[in-house]
């Protein structure tokens, strides 16, 4: 075989191992309800402590179905759960790293595993510290693109990248709780086509949802305009919206902003950053 067919034929091989190594979804059809949800293992990453950390976000198939879950027997992760930070609302359709698991730096070869059952149909996923899915969250090599920078109050406490920033607030049934997000970013993207994104009238993207909770959360917007306000870095801004409960207890919203590299970061796992808003409604 020559050297033209030898290359051409190892290039086939890649491509055909690409998707297998990195498919933590099992294929199932979609429909608007009576389906499963998968937990979806996003990677790990290493922490400046030593220790490291495991990014989970989930596939919701039902496309008109969200779902409440309690953390349980019908949603854990194990060992150490069954409550390991994951959510008990889940909405439709694929929601990348919504939260990370830290683990110790002698974690090795350990594994967790995430059981969800959902509409009667059970799904397991494991997630380790197995090599070919440490990520980079970030910062993208290529560009140099870093995810947003997010605070829940003026000149407050900063979150860069999927580790998770929280907040505790207070509302009453039936009262708008306002909830402002202040953000900044480098205004760079990272796509798997280097295209730059379309539609989009800020570097900046916000998406609010009920992520714990006993009872609907209604925003004026889950996904608020972002308002440019002066700062140092390339876009500054700040975005406002409410929710409204219905019932009382304790909730946990969960916000995800997004870079122009989009959801998921564009296929690359960078760059986004997400908080959560824990709520005592009464």
């Amino acid at each position: 075989m020559n050297n033209a067919r030898l290359i051409g034929f190892a290039a086939l091989l890649f491509a055909a191992a690409v998707p297998l190594c990195a498919q933590t979804i099992p294929a199932e059809p979609l429909h608007d309800a009576g389906t499963s949800v998968t937990g979806a293992f996003e990677g790990w990453f290493r922490n400046p402590d030593g220790s490291f950390s495991l990014l989970l976000g989930y596939f919701n198939r039902n496309q008109r179905q969200p779902l409440d879950i309690p953390i349980g027997p019908d949603n854990r992760i194990e060992p150490g759960g069954p409550d390991r930070g994951q959510p008990a609302h889940f909405f439709p359709g694929r929601q990348y790293g919504m939260f990370a698991i830290k683990v110790p730096a002698d974690f090795g070869t350990s594994k967790l595993t995430w059981t969800i059952v959902a509409n009667g149909k059970t799904t397991t996923i494991p997630a380790s510290l197995r090599q070919d899915y440490e990520i980079s969250p970030f910062r993208e090599e290529a560009v140099g693109n870093t995810p947003p920078v997010l605070s829940f109050e003026e000149k407050g406490p900063t979150v860069q990248g999927p580790t998770g920033l929280s907040v505790q607030r207070t509302a009453t049934v039936g009262a708008p709780l306002t909830l402002n997000a202040w953000v900044a970013d480098d205004a760079k993207w990272t796509t798997l086509s280097g295209a730059p994104p379309r539609g989009l009238t800020t570097p900046v993207t916000l998406h609010w949802t009920r992520y714990r909770g006993p009872a609907t959360v209604s925003f004026s917007a889950d996904r608020p305009s972002v308002e440019k306000i002066p700062g140092n870095a390339v876009f500054n801004g700040k975005a406002t919206t409410t929710a409204t409960f219905t019932a009382p207890g304790d909730y946990t919203l969960h916000l995800v902003v997004n870079d122009l590299s989009g959801d998921g970061g564009g296929g690359e796992q960078c760059c986004w950053t997400f908080g959560t808003v824990n709520v005592t409604v009464r």
